[in-house]
């Protein structure tokens, strides 16, 4: 209900004169700022609430509903969900997660007033290696920290009440060489403390980016958030609501580019010269393909974004493949669709312009911590005790996991946990292609692929199996990131499978269908490199279809299926 109430304030984006317009946007993304008439819109419904949990006085309480209302401003603007909330919300999450209570209302009054957090935890110049951190604190007589050193990116830093620091703290606690601070930038001392705007930059150049840096600067000793020594834990489990998040927000913007693409196909005229694409068969199949590909993606990022309350040990992976997927997947999608415009491509404003400015800021995305290599990092040293002893012996995943509207239980922090050697999504995969009818072309097509990507796990689970154990003193070899890779596409068939199965007998028609899963199964076989059976060309015709319907429809591209404002 929220979702749909943020939808139809935010409007028409193809209306000019609308605040939270293509136009209001495109021209922020000129000026390299976030439009302020856009932010108040979305402090008028209340959206920094979104961001804080229930029993401090917000609406967080699943990030599932997170994700719903964030989605339509990530629709409109990759920049304004990332400026206006995202980053205070990943600022935020740490400190749900680890502050003592004091430490968790202060930080809610504040969200709740309306300010902003910001998180410095970048490492630029060691490749985003944030374990290899260029701040250092350390006690000083007396009680207290002092910390010296920089960070070179941080956004919205100008405008934070409230910044979480992640710095060195070396053998001066037990635990751990890392821990996070929370400070207040307006208490820093001025000749202690010192920020600097970066460049606006190709991507989210709307949004604000400063280097900061401390010298020798005093923070008091109860600016520790959390243990001492914690902060690559606290790290590696935020990483797992961040980087979900992040990845599953990403779809809103694909979802224009396509529903951009739909437009500029449907205003071509018979007449139409110079700009009209050549070959209107490569147009449709383009656009079937990029609703495929959005699709086969928004399964794994559901999945993934539900497991974080239904399967919370298990997330740990699920965030990391879903992310790492990001650019072989969304990125390349929009690089697609960009074939279809033509010379429109290069349209700067309005609704056709927002393509480009898509374009650009997706990619940023994929950047980071997050980054492909960083995730893989993180799956890579469970693959040996998931092929030992869960693949083919773990309970399946529950009905819930894809179900889209399906309710969950509350989400905990606590259960979080960095490994788990437990995957009950490719279970899933198992237990449906057991089960699957072959009843017609596209049915049977679905069985065969469905059984050949059981083969691929059994294949991928033989040869990491054969692989020398990893050994912390040598560099992981090349093998550990290729079978990653094949893996990651495993589940995420095993959640498109898991998505069509479970919601054959709901409400949605296009999504009981095994058209599209048939589509999409056919796409990862494809990125194998062993497409087992033809798709019948009835499937991708019923799924071009589906795109026209929903455009004329005015309903989103996602797995929900929702009512648009334009």
């Amino acid at each position: 209900m929220r979702a749909a109430a943020l939808e139809a304030l935010l409007g028409d984006p193809g209306v000019p004169a609308n605040p939270a317009g293509h136009r209001a946007l495109l021209a922020s993304d000129q000026a390299a700022a976030l439009s302020p008439q856009a932010e108040a819109l979305l402090d008028s419904f209340g959206m920094h609430r979104e961001f804080v949990p229930r029993e401090l006085g917000g609406r967080f309480d699943s990030a599932d509903g997170l994700l719903r209302v964030m989605r339509p401003v990530f629709r409109r603007d990759v920049s304004l969900g990332m400026g206006y909330g995202m980053t205070t919300f990943m600022a935020a999450s740490d400190v749900w997660m680890r502050g003592d209570e004091r430490q968790r209302r202060r930080l809610g009054d504040l969200l709740l007033g309306g300010s902003k957090a910001a998180i410095a935890q970048h490492e630029t110049a060691h490749t985003n290696d944030f374990v290899r951190n260029q701040i250092s604190a350390v006690p000083v007589p007396g009680g207290g920290l002092s910390v010296t050193g920089t960070k070179p990116v941080v956004n919205n830093l100008h405008r934070a009440d409230a910044l979480v620091l992640f710095c060195r703290t070396g053998d001066h606690f037990p635990g751990g060489s890392q821990s996070a601070l929370l400070l207040d930038p307006r208490e820093l001392p001025a000749d202690r403390y010192a920020t600097e705007r970066r460049p606006a930059a190709v991507g989210l150049r709307s949004c604000f980016f400063s280097g900061v840096r401390f010298d020798a600067c005093p923070v008091p000793g109860e600016a520790l958030l959390g243990e001492p020594g914690s902060g690559v834990a606290t790290s590696l489990l935020s990483f797992q609501m961040s980087r979900t998040l992040m990845s599953a927000l990403s779809v809103g913007a694909v979802d224009t580019s396509l529903r951009t693409a739909v437009l500029v196909d449907r205003r071509q005229g018979p007449g139409d010269t110079g700009t009209s694409p050549v070959d209107p068969q490569h147009t449709a199949n383009t656009m079937a393909g990029a609703f495929v590909n959005l699709l086969l993606y928004d399964c794994l990022a559901v999945v993934a974004t539900r497991a974080l309350h239904l399967l919370p040990a298990e997330t740990s992976v699920y965030s990391a493949a879903v992310k790492s997927l990001l650019p072989r997947v969304l990125v390349e999608t929009m690089y697609e669709l960009s074939t279809v415009l033509g010379s429109h491509l290069y349209t700067r404003e309005g609704t056709v312009g927002v393509l480009q400015k898509h374009i650009r800021d997706v990619p940023v995305i994929s950047l980071g911590h997050a980054g492909t290599v960083a995730c893989q990092a993180t799956i890579i040293p469970q693959l040996g005790q998931l092929a030992s002893s869960s693949w083919f012996a773990q309970e399946e995943a529950p009905a819930a996991l894809f179900r889209p509207n399906a309710p969950l239980p509350p989400f905990r922090y606590a259960d979080l946990a960095l490994a788990s050697g437990r995957d009950s999504l490719s279970a899933a995969l198992v237990a449906t292609a057991d089960i699957l009818p072959g009843h017609g072309p596209v049915a049977a097509a679905l069985r065969t692929m469905a059984r050949h990507l059981v083969g691929e796990l059994h294949d991928l689970r033989r040869r990491v199996l054969a692989l020398p154990p990893l050994d912390g003193s040598h560099p992981v070899g090349p093998a550990w990131f290729a079978l990653t890779d094949r893996y990651v596409l495993v589940l995420a068939a095993a959640a498109v499978l898991g998505v069509w199965r479970h919601n054959s007998d709901g409400p949605d028609p296009f999504l009981a269908d095994p058209s599209w899963a048939a589509a999409a199964l056919h796409r990862i076989c494809r990125r194998l490199g062993t497409p087992p059976v033809d798709l019948p060309p009835q499937a991708m015709a019923r799924v071009h279809q589906e795109v026209l319907a929903r455009f004329g429809d005015r309903r989103s591209y996602d797995l929900h299926n929702t009512p648009l404002s334009g």
